[in-house]
């Protein structure tokens, strides 16, 4: 459901009825639920990543497949592993009731089945009873392939991407984030949805594609261990850039402390002054509002100057002071930046 729509569109005890069906507590907003604390989103994105891991699940992102993620990779017909792998770059986002996009700071379980499909090139209504009509029927879990579809409920009230071996990748309820799961009963409905088999997850980051550092590969994969990792990756591909560069200007603003405020009064993981997270309405001190308005101005400026050293000297000095000297200003602490940034990309320190 839309967030304006949403839930003004059914009556109140109904709403009720399913969230105690489902386990929900309603959000205090028809458009967001109440914040969690930085010490609760941790916990939660924890759970999530070591439940992927424990299933030997990786995502597309990475570039690699573990062992054992073997059993959920199986030749689908439509494409349905390329849904997978979309899907699996949004593990960790928060869920928000009616969110349809990380501009709104999570999803719901239909928004983010419309937003990996939409990234596959593939139109798919917005709320779950209507996703749970579209292609083909699936007559059981036992025929079910990866990317098929996974609703739930008479009306359907939730729906999720199927990933193999009685498991399924969705957005659960308030307070939680997207992860995988068992499936724990039985579906209503199981859809199989085309996708265009040439379509896949690595050729569907967004129109700009994943940059690269000049005279070396493009960067997909990011370093073990590195914080917020789900974030990264979730931005990288809404915006187009390449996650690994997001988190390397995140390791030299902040050192990954989402709590880190400078001298001159920057603020966050990504070192926004107030006045600039301001006017892109965002939050700095929110890890993954911080994560997503740094992946969006990379994005820019990699747009407006076509390289990675410039667009990392106008995070540091301003486009202004890049359009000025025509090309990276002459200044020390802007030259030291862009090298230490490419230097954590490269792999250092």
């Amino acid at each position: 459901m839309s967030p304006t729509a949403g839930i003004a569109a059914f009556a109140p005890a109904r709403v009720s009825e399913i969230e105690a069906r489902l386990g929900l507590a309603a959000p205090t907003s028809t458009t967001s639920a109440s914040p969690m604390t930085t010490e609760a989103f941790q916990a939660l994105l924890a759970t999530a990543q070591a439940e992927a891991q424990r299933l030997g699940l990786t995502t597309a992102m990475k570039g690699t497949t573990s062992t054992g993620a073997t059993a959920f990779r199986t030749a689908s017909a439509g494409g349905g592993q390329s849904v997978v792998d979309t899907a699996m770059e949004y593990l960790g986002v928060p869920y928000v009731w009616g969110g349809e996009s990380l501009d709104e700071g999570g999803l719901d379980c239909s928004g983010l089945v419309q937003l990996v499909f939409g990234r596959l090139g593939v139109d798919v209504p917005r709320t779950a009873d209507y996703q749970a009509e579209i292609g083909t029927p699936v007559a059981s879990l036992a025929e079910a392939r990866p990317g098929d579809l996974v609703a739930f409920g008479d009306p359907v009230t939730h729906i999720g991407i199927y990933v193999g071996n009685d498991h399924m990748i969705h957005a659960p309820q308030t307070g939680d984030v997207v992860k995988v799961a068992p499936i724990t009963r039985e579906p209503t409905a199981i859809r199989r949805v085309s996708v265009p088999s040439a379509v896949s997850a690595s050729s569907a980051q967004g129109p700009a594609g994943l940059y690269s550092t000049a005279g070396s590969a493009a960067s997909a994969g990011l370093p073990a261990g590195t914080p917020y990792a789900d974030l990264f990756r979730a931005a990288g591909a809404r915006h187009g850039v390449d996650p690994a560069l997001v988190a390397a200007v995140a390791k030299a603003e902040s050192g990954f402390d989402p709590s880190a405020t400078s001298p001159a009064g920057a603020l966050g993981l990504m070192q926004f002054m107030p006045s600039t997270a301001a006017g892109i309405g965002i939050d700095p001190l929110d890890p993954a509002q911080a994560i997503d308005g740094g992946a969006h101005y990379l994005a820019a400026q990699l747009e407006r100057f076509g390289s990675v050293e410039l667009a990392l000297a106008a995070y540091n000095a301003g486009p202004g002071a890049v359009e000025s000297w025509g090309g990276v200003p002459p200044y020390r602490e802007t030259q030291n930046y862009v090298a230490k940034v490419l230097d954590i990309l490269a792999g250092g320190a």
